[in-house]
Parts: C-alpha cells; structure tokens; sequence
C-alpha cells in the first residue's frame, strides 16, 4: 500500500491550478480566473473520495484535460470550466441543473454534452465504440467545443493509462487509433493527433514503438548536427534578406516513421526523411504569400528541390484551415529533407486549430474550410439512417481523406477528397442537384458519373427532372454526404413501391377471396421467408412475387389440416411482430456477384477467414481451385493486395430479390410512321425498367431494333414484351441471349 502525503498533494493541487492559470491560450480576465476559480473548488469537492487506478487524487485528472484545452487546443475560459467539471454529473452527485444554478447554462450544457458522450445506453447490435462517437458527434449540432474537450479527455486518459490491464489499454490505443486520432486531424489540431497516434502505437504494438524510440535516441547527435549544417547554410542567406523568421528541427513522428517502414517496407535506417525543417517567419497578411515564396526562392537556391513533392497550401489551404508550403529538397550527403515554410499566423493555426482559426477570422464573411465540414457534418448526421458502424466508416473516410481542388463551370474552387467522383461533386454543390444528375462533363468532354476526379478539374453538372437515383449510384460515389443522400432517396423509392405493392397485393387476394390484414400480412411473410412486411409489399411491387406464388398460399390458408398444425406451433422469435412491422428493407444476402459488372461466376470461401454472407469481401483468383473469396480484413489480405493486386477481383454480397438484371430485346415489324417515338414512350413508361442502349433502324418499310434494358426480374420483363408487341406495326419481340 502507498502512503500517500495528503498535505503534499493539496500542494501539488495547487501548483497544478496554477500551473492551468499560467499556460493558458487565451488572456484571461478576472472575470474569467473568477469563473475557472468556481469551477476547480466544485470539482475538487466533488472528486474529493475518488481516486484514479495509479492511486492518485482524482482531481488530477479534470485538471489535466483543462490544461490541454487551455494551453494546446486553445479555448477560453468557458471550456476550461467545462473541463474542470467534465466528469462531475457523470461520477459524483451534482447535477446538470445544479451547474446550471452555480454558473451560467453555457458552461451546464458543454458538461451535459460531455455526460451524454459518457451515459451511452448499452445495447448488444451495435458496435459501442461506433454508437459513442455517432452520439458524440450529435452534440456539434449543439457546440463544437464539447468534442474538444472529449479530445482532451481522451489525450489525457492516454498519457495516464500506465496503470490500467493490458486488454483495456490495447482497447482504449486502438479505439483511439480508429477515431480520435482522425478527428482531432480533421479540426486542425496537428500536434496532438500526433501524440494520440504516437502513444496508439506505443500500446497497440509496444515492441516497434520502443525499437523506434531507442533508434531515434541513438541517431539524436547525428540528426542535430545535419539539422545544424542546413540551418546554418539557409540562416546566412535569410539573414541577408533581411526575412525575420525563427528556423525549428523537428523528428517525425514515432507513429509517420512507423508507417513508413511498413507502406515501403523498410527498416529504420532506410527511412529519410525522418524528420523536418521549419521556417516561421513574421508577416503582415498582405505580404504572407510573397514572403513565403521569396523564402523558397532562398532554399532552393542552395538545394534541388523535388517538383512532384511540392505542395501549396497557402494558395489551396486545406479544409481545415492548414496553410503553410512543403518543398522537399535533395540536402546534403544525397538525403531527402522537408522544410514546411509558414508565418506565425499560419503556424498558430497549425498548432491550435479551431481556437486560433476563430482568432485569425477577423469577421470575414466567407465561410472557411473547418465551418464548411463542419456544416457538412451536422447535414450528414442528421439525415443519416445508416447504422453506426457504416456511418463511422464513411466518416473515416472523409476524414483522412487527401484534398484535391476542382472548379465549377464558373471558376469557383471546390475541395473534395482524393478518389472523388464527378457525381461526388454533384452532390457537394447541392443534394437536390446531386439527385437530378443526368450527366457530367469534366473538362467540357461527357464523361460516366463515377470518373474519377483531379485536381485542375473544371467539372459541369447536367441535370434533369426525372432523373432518380439507382442502387448502382452507390459504387460510384466515396463521400459519405453522397452516400446518405442517395440511400435516403432509395429509401423513399421503395416505399413509394412498397405502398403500389401494398394496392397490388390488396387487389390479387381479393381474387382469391382474402382480404388483406394484419395477420394474413404475417402470413404472407412468414410463407415467403421475408423479415419485413415491407420486405413483402416492395417485392409484390417490383413484380418478383408471382401470381402463382400467392395462389399457393391461398390453397395452404384454406387447407384447414395444415393451419391446425400452424396455429399449434407458436411463431418464431423471428417473426414477431416488431420485427415485421419495421419500416426497413432487410437485407437477405444470399449471392456472391463479381467485378464492375456483377457477373455471377463459381467460386469458393477460403477456410483461413472462413467468409459468411454479408461480409466485406474480394475474389482472388489461384492457379488451381479458381476464385477463392476473402474477408477484407482476413490475415493473408495485406499479403494476396500488395503482392498479387492483378488476381485480386471485386466482389460483393447481394441481396438476389433486389439484383438488376440486363436484357436484350429483338424487335422486327413493319416501319410505321411514329414507331419509333411509341416503342420508347412504351419501355419509358413501364415501371422498373431502365433503357441501357437502343439501335433502331429501318428499311424498304421493314423495322428492326435491339433493345437492352435492365429490370429487376422476369416478370417485368415478360409485362414489358407483352406491352411492345401491342404497339402498331410490331410484328415479332423475342430475347436475344449473348454470350
């Protein structure tokens, strides 16, 4: 047991808040100490019993994170207090409404976004870790500065988890790893997504972590001394520019040294460029640019820099307010080095993100990067019906995606991260006109919807009224805002289908002398194998449940033998009544399909990730057993994408009621004037059926045409060649089969 000195830890309290006072960003007002005051004696007293695991006071820890938010992130007093008292409603007795009566609801309802992150109600289908950050993120509706702060919380938790078992540190590394890290990249908060990725890595792969420190240790003399024999050739030359600058050696960090070695397969000592120059120098903005660009004109004067390395982002800053300029230059004994070249504004934000973003702001009108994503952001969660862990994903994605910058037809600049579509930027100009795309041109030629974008790009939307949204859109899309908007179009397309499918169904089982209601509707899903009952009536609506199918049901209801047994046996769990009454499309992933196309070929799951329906997967072609199937994240995956990329197939689960199938149609008669016009008002009319390519031609009164269209099954089909043959002049409609 330590024996703990009590009189020395009220000191060391002390110091502490001192210490808080002393570092913080912001000038502090005495209004402001009044208010940090307040806050550090509540939560001193309502921690006073608690202890952390190391057995130190609890207190230490608030204290702790205010400290991060003051000095690091840079907020003001309103967040320090909020900081100090982040823990207080969720671990002691005090209440929201209490804080609220002690100081203002400002600082009340920061600590209840705070608790709310913390009080998330545990339930076994979801991912935790994806359902917290979701709620997490529901609170920037509200205020930014309370995911600020669960930053801090978590850098601190992470600094202090020396004490903790090894599970719960490999679980907190990597759950930090996944999203924190990301996050705090995504706000501008440069320095400490670095100490959240580098103390990550320290639990999450403690043996390469220590290898690297100890490596960076033993070349610490040798990388000073060539920092040192840089600066001094670059000093001379700044000094008779008369440029007032401060010039900083940094090393990379332990975790960007890490990824380098594993992305080129290198060891430690094949890894250049392990650390970098910085030149900040002092400027009015006026003259920011030009400084900036006559300190380049300097080092390159004395080292070749390398072109494709060169990255302007004071011209382009990036979306989250970063601006600064890399030039990597040849050094001396033949090694690569990075100088980043910013002013004292550009580097305050760089360092403090958000808080010094606001700073700098000035009043502008014009929206800046950070509140565009953020705006972008609250859009998303809001019209998100996606689960948590999809939702996370297509965040993740955004967030450490690279920027490229593209304009509209009028020379506007847009960001949008790298691999973005032309669709893509359809919906990042507005959802309504993303929704109506017909067609897009980049650089004035008519290209597909998912072409990849680059950066230079002048992208023109086309646009039409009846344009609608199809499943396929989603593979040809990368941002999540993209994404949510057209599932939340399909959504409302299948209910529009599901609610004629609900007419349908009502007017066929009147035939067979049924009439539709609740039980007969759990009847029909039961018989069917269906989850939903609008799993049922989108089925009856896109016509892939037959007539025959619910005159077999009709002859099962009415045989009175059969429903004794039926009524006997209780329902399955499955079939209860909440589960069908969802108003969801479930999901029966029942096909493995490949390639852009969705071919359906043989193939077979591999025993060392044993893949089961609905998992994200990838065909891998062998030399003797054909395509074997992988999970994405199977253990041999790594090994199959970097060595064999050209074996390595696209595939995917499906849902087979819901596939698109493509086919062709021959059509021969006599060449009628109008023909043409009725054939496609005919296909266009047909519900469920879109024309994929037409050839029409016509001679010596003869007509014939080749029609390929997709529809979703047979019956559509067959409803489709009924109505052709009808037009005047057709003669013969018959499928053709390619091979």
């Amino acid at each position: 047991m330590i024996e703990i000195d009590l009189e020395e830890e009220k000191k060391a309290i002390a110091r502490e808040y001192k210490e808080l006072l002393r570092i913080s960003y912001q000038t502090l007002t005495d209004d402001d100490k009044k208010l940090i005051r307040k806050a550090f004696d509540v939560a001193v007293d309502a921690h006073k019993d608690q202890r952390r695991k190391s057995g130190e006071a609890y207190i230490f820890h608030p204290i702790g994170v205010a400290k991060i938010v003051a000095s690091e992130i840079g907020l003001g007093a309103t967040s320090i207090a909020a900081a100090l008292m982040h823990d207080v409603v969720e671990d002691t007795d005090v209440t929201v409404e209490d804080i609220e009566k002690m100081f203002n609801p400002k600082i009340a309802h920061l600590v209840e976004g705070l608790t709310k992150i913390a009080q998330v109600k545990k339930d076994m289908n979801i991912s935790m870790q994806a359902e917290n950050f979701r709620k997490m993120l529901l609170t920037l509706n509200d205020d930014v500065r309370v995911i600020l702060i669960k930053i801090a919380d978590r850098l601190h938790n992470m600094q202090t988890m020396d004490s903790m078992p090894d599970y719960k540190q490999v679980k907190i590394a990597s759950e930090t790893l996944y999203i924190y890290a990301p996050l705090a990249h995504r706000l501008g908060l440069y320095n400490i997504k670095t100490k959240l990725e580098d103390l990550g890595l320290k639990y999450t792969e403690p043996d390469i972590y220590n290898e690297i420190v100890s490596k960076i240790r033993e070349t610490k003399e040798e990388q000073d001394a060539y920092i040192d024999l840089v600066s001094d050739v670059l000093k001379k030359s700044l000094n008779d520019e008369g440029v007032e600058y401060t010039l900083k050696g940094r090393p990379k960090s332990i975790y960007s040294i890490r990824r380098k070695m594993a992305a080129q397969n290198v060891t430690f000592d094949e890894v250049y460029d392990k650390f970098a120059l910085r030149i900040i120098y002092k400027s009015n903005l006026h003259d920011e640019k030009f400084l900036a660009w006559k300190i380049y004109s300097v080092v390159t004067d004395h080292y070749r820099p390398s072109p494709s390395r060169l990255r302007d982002w004071i011209s382009s800053p990036k979306s989250t307010g970063y601006e600064a300029l890399h030039i990597t230059v040849m050094g001396p004994k033949g090694r690569w080095v990075e100088i980043q070249v910013r002013s004292e504004r550009m580097d305050e934000i760089a360092e403090k993100g958000y808080a010094a973003h606001y700073k700098y702001k000035n009043g502008a009108n014009e929206e800046s990067g950070l509140d565009v994503w953020l705006n972008l952001l609250k859009e998303a969660l809001e019209n998100s019906e996606t689960n948590a862990v999809d939702f996370v994903e297509d965040f993740k994605m955004n967030l450490y995606a690279k920027e490229i910058f593209v304009f509209t037809p009028k020379g506007e600049i847009k960001s949008l991260p790298k691999g973005a579509t032309s669709l893509d930027f359809a919906f990042s100009i507005h959802s309504e006109i993303g929704v109506k795309t017909r067609g897009t041109k980049v650089n004035g030629k008519l290209v597909p919807l998912n072409t990849e974008l680059k950066s230079g790009d002048q992208i023109e939307i086309i646009t039409s009224v009846h344009q609608k949204p199809t499943i396929n859109w989603l593979d040809y899309v990368t941002t999540s805002r993209a994404k949510n908007k057209i599932r939340n179009v399909l959504n409302e397309n299948t209910k529009k289908t599901a609610e004629e499918g609900r007419e349908l169904l009502t007017r066929k089982l009147k035939h067979l002398k049924i009439t539709l209601n609740e039980s007969v509707v759990n009847e029909l899903v039961n018989f069917f194998k269906l989850k939903t009952s609008l799993d049922l009536f989108y089925r009856v609506g896109i016509g892939s449940i037959e007539n025959q199918q619910l005159k077999d049901f009709a002859a099962q209801k009415n045989n009175s033998f059969i429903n004794f047994f039926k009524n006997r046996i209780k329902r399955s769990p499955s079939s209860n009544q909440d589960e069908i009454n969802k108003p969801e499309l479930s999901n029966n992933y029942d096909m493995l399909v490949f390639g852009s196309e969705n071919d359906k070929l043989d193939y077979k799951l591999s025993s060392c990730c044993n893949p089961i329906p609905g998992d994200d997967v990838f065909g891998f072609i062998t030399i003797n057993e054909g395509i074997k199937v992988h999970k994405k994240d199977c253990p041999n995956s790594i090994t199959l994408q970097s060595n064999y990329a050209y074996r390595i197939m696209q595939a995917k689960w499906i849902d087979s009621s819901q596939q698109e199938f493509k086919a062709t149609l021959k059509i021969t008669g006599m060449d009628t004037l109008g023909l043409t016009n009725e054939l496609t008002k005919v296909i266009s009319n047909n519900m469920h059926v879109n024309i994929q390519s037409i050839s029409l031609s016509g001679e010596a009164g003869m007509f014939n045409g080749q029609v390929a269209v997709i529809v979703n099954n047979n019956n559509i089909l067959k409803k489709l060649i009924e109505n052709i043959r009808k037009i005047d002049g057709v003669d013969k409609v018959t499928r053709v089969y390619t091979n």
